[in-house]
C-alpha cells in the first residue's frame, strides 16, 4: 500500500524464456506491491515461486479487461499499487494491458515501467537490419482486408518491419509478402528467443519462405523484414500503364496493385496516379 494518495501501476516486464533475464528491480516490485495483476495466474505464479515472491494474484486478460479495469483504477486512486505483467515478455505488446494503462493516466495514476526481456527488440537487435526505424505489427489478422492492406504496407514500407506470427503460419506470411512484391526483402525470422533451441535464421523474404515451406518452425516466432529500396521510376512509363490499364475496364485499386507490382513503386503512388485520371 502506498503512503497516502493514488497508488502506483508497474509495468513489469518479464523474461521470455530464459529466467535469468528478470531484474532485481522486477522481483522487488513484484514483491512489494499489494496485487499483481497477471494474464494467466498459473503461469506467473510459477515464475513468483521461483523466485519466493509472495503477492496476491489477480486474473486480468482480454476476456474481462474492460470489465474489470473501472474496478481496479478505482482500487489504484485508493492508494494500492500494482504490477502489471505479461506471461512472457513486456506487458502492451501483443498483449492485454493497454485499457488499464490508458485508464489509470486518465485517473492521474502514475505508470511506471519496469524494463525487461522483450522478444521484438531481441529480434531486432540479432537479425542485422537496420534497427534506426522500424515499425512493430504484432500478429498479422488471418484473413480479410486488414491482413491485405498490412500485407500491402508490409510491401511498400522504406524501413525495417518487424511482426509476430504463429509457427504454423510462417511460411504463408513470407508466400503473401513475397507476392505481394517483397520477395528479394532481406528478412530474419528468429524462433525459441534466449530458450535452448534459439534459432535466427537470415535470407530473403522468398528463400526464407521456401525453407520454412518444407521445415515449418517450432516456438515462438517473431519476424523482421528490411525496408523496401527507394525506386525511381519514370513517371511516364507509370502513367502509361495506368492509362492502359484503366482503358481496359480495371478499377483503380486494381490498376494501383498491379502498377506497383510491376514497377516496383509504391501502391499510395500508383493509387495518386490513377486517381489524376478520374
Amino acid at each position: 500500500m502506498s503512503d497516502g494518495g493514488t497508488g502506483t501501476l508497474y509495468v513489469v516486464s518479464t523474461p521470455i524464456g530464459n529466467m535469468g533475464d528478470f531484474s532485481f528491480r522486477a522481483v522487488e516490485i513484484l514483491g512489494s506491491v499489494d496485487l499483481v495483476l497477471a494474464e494467466d495466474t498459473r503461469h506467473t505464479g510459477q515464475l513468483l515461486k521461483r523466485y519466493e515472491i509472495a503477492a496476491k494474484m489477480f486474473a486480468y486478460h482480454e476476456h474481462n479487461e474492460a470489465k474489470s479495469t473501472p474496478g481496479l483504477v478505482a482500487r489504484l486512486v485508493a492508494g494500492e499499487t500494482m504490477a502489471l505483467v505479461t506471461d512472457a515478455g513486456t506487458p502492451i505488446l501483443s498483449d492485454p494491458g493497454g485499457r488499464l494503462v490508458a485508464a489509470a493516466i486518465a485517473a492521474n495514476i502514475v505508470v511506471t515501467p519496469i524494463p525487461g526481456a522483450s522478444a521484438l527488440l531481441s529480434a531486432l537487435v540479432a537479425s542485422g537490419l537496420s534497427a534506426e526505424r522500424f515499425t512493430f505489427f504484432g500478429f498479422l489478422s488471418r484473413s480479410g482486408g486488414d491482413r491485405r492492406a498490412a500485407i500491402a504496407e508490409l510491401a511498400d514500407l522504406p524501413h525495417t518491419a518487424v511482426l509476430y506470427e504463429a509457427p504454423g503460419r510462417v511460411a504463408q506470411t513470407l508466400a503473401d509478402i513475397e507476392e505481394a512484391g517483397g520477395g528479394d526483402r532481406r528478412a530474419a525470422v528468429a524462433r525459441e528467443l534466449t530458450k535452448q533451441f534459439e534459432e535466427t535464421r537470415r535470407g530473403t523474404v522468398a528463400e526464407l519462405g521456401a525453407y520454412y515451406k518444407e521445415s515449418p518452425p517450432r516456438g515462438e516466432v517473431v519476424i523482421v523484414i528490411s525496408g523496401a529500396p527507394e525506386h525511381v521510376a519514370d513517371e511516364a512509363q507509370i502513367r502509361g500503364r495506368v492509362r492502359a490499364l484503366r482503358g481496359q475496364g480495371m478499377s483503380a485499386r486494381d490498376t494501383a496493385a498491379t502498377v506497383a507490382k510491376e514497377l516496383g513503386i509504391s501502391r499510395r503512388v500508383a493509387y495518386q496516379l490513377t486517381q489524376e485520371r478520374e
